[in-house]
């Protein structure tokens, strides 16, 4: 009797093990919820050129963008395709943290039930800048200009409504004691956004750094301070807001990689070696580094990724409570 049980949970796994033995076998669509050009964007290229060296010989991934709704439209659509682990999403904090509590009767899908939560890419920080003649001197300037006003000068732009430098921008605001006083310009993306203020068109705004790092190096846009808790390598003397007049201000993005619900354990297992032994890559991580992006180092396993999910999804319901901010289903 054992010996027919041993045989019967063999055949069960079967199939399992032949899927990933045989996987992938045909090209890898990683699908970015944002348009070309913006940190997501970058990072997903980035990442599927290092990470398909890893998936044997039939490993190729390719990146399609599929934007809208700051990276919903791409989630929604991504969690009715197969679950065979050939079509994935680099999301990022938007999508999967903070729109769920922001939008009015939530999204439509379920940032834990409806995914499988595959791995942790990057940890994307966000920078404030501001326009080439902006008048200050300085970050703790900066502030100050902000809080001086008069804000119906200072409008300021983000790479859409709902995305997270949306929602850094306005807790700059709040923390300012102004909230809701600065006119939001939205934009299809972090690269539209740094341009229209490298132009002029919006005095400041807050971009996730890969979608501000080259223009802030060719001088084009004013790199004025990190929104995280610590300066960035890349750029050593830009300070952070919490040093600038803002003490404790600590809002990021990060990227992770997700597929369709009920994706097979196995193929959920290759894919995380593939994008791990990537992230170990001393290449992709200069790669990274100079586009400001930093390589996640922590534990990763897809059970971690999905702790740090949740986790996430906790904190993000602080900062829409904070703000006050919703937007429209």
């Amino acid at each position: 009797m054992h010996r027919r049980s041993l045989i019967a949970l063999a055949v069960l796994a079967a199939p399992a093990v032949a899927r990933a033995q045989s996987f992938p076998d045909r090209t890898i669509t990683l699908v970015s919820g944002f348009a070309p050009g913006g940190s997501t964007d970058i990072t997903a290229r980035l990442l599927a050129d290092r990470m398909q060296g890893f998936l044997g010989p039939n490993g190729r991934v390719v990146v399609e963008n599929r934007p809208g709704a700051s990276g919903t439209v791409a989630a929604e659509w991504l969690r009715r395709q197969p679950a065979d682990g050939h079509v994935l999403m680099l999301n990022e904090a938007s999508s999967h943290a903070l729109i769920p509590h922001a939008m009015q009767g939530g999204t439509r899908y379920n940032p834990m039930d409806d995914f499988t939560h595959v791995a942790v890419v990057a940890n994307g920080p966000l920078i404030m800048i501001a326009k080439p003649d902006f008048p200050a001197a300085n970050a703790e300037d900066a502030v100050r200009k902000l809080r001086a006003g008069p804000q119906d000068d200072l409008p300021y732009a983000s790479s859409g409504v709902g995305s997270i430098p949306h929602f850094a921008a306005e807790s700059i605001a709040v923390s300012l004691g102004l909230g809701g006083r600065f006119a939001h310009v939205p934009y299809r993306s972090g690269g539209l956004m740094v341009e229209s203020i490298a132009r002029g068109e919006t005095a400041w705004g807050v971009a996730v750094l890969a979608s501000a790092a080259a223009q802030v190096r060719d001088n084009r846009v004013r790199g004025i301070a990190i929104t995280g808790l610590d300066r960035f390598p890349a750029f050593p003397n830009i300070p952070t807001l919490a040093e600038s007049g803002m003490p404790g201000f600590d809002i990021g993005n990060w990227f992770a990689v997700v597929g369709p619900p009920r994706m097979p354990a196995p193929v959920t297992q290759a894919l995380n070696r593939a994008i791990n032994s990537a992230l170990r890559d001393p290449q992709l991580g200069e790669r990274f580094l100079v586009a400001g992006i930093t390589p996640y180092a922590r534990a990763n396993t897809p059970a971690d990724a999905r702790a740090f999910f949740q986790a996430e999804l906790d904190k993000f319901k602080g900062v829409v409570e904070r703000t006050g901010v919703r937007m429209e289903a």
